[in-house]
């Protein structure tokens, strides 16, 4: 990977939804939600709080992640499409 986030920002591969769905319905991208799941590719080096001590992350690369609907910054990164979100926004870690 070429891009290291910065700060607690993490870069997320949002997971792609299905093409057809579970009645056969094939199902248009204009009409596809904004996936809420991804994998965590690289996660920043961190931000430290007022007393200057680095606060760990609690993800890491190869998580899967809930993201919020509608947040983070979409990039676009050797033809594959990237969210970059705060670590506070990530809603979950999915096991």
């Amino acid at each position: 990977m070429k891009i290291q986030p910065l700060a607690d920002r993490v870069l997320v591969e949002p997971l792609k939804e299905g093409e057809v769905n579970k009645g056969g319905i094939i199902i248009p991208d204009t009409a596809k939600e904004k996936p809420q799941q991804g994998t965590v590719i690289a996660v920043g080096t961190g931000k430290t709080d007022d007393n200057g001590k680095k606060i760990e992350f609690n993800v890491k690369a190869g998580d899967t992640v809930l993201m919020p609907k509608y947040g983070g910054t979409e990039v676009k990164i050797d033809g594959k499409e990237y969210q970059i979100v705060r670590e506070d926004d990530i809603l979950g870690i999915i096991k």
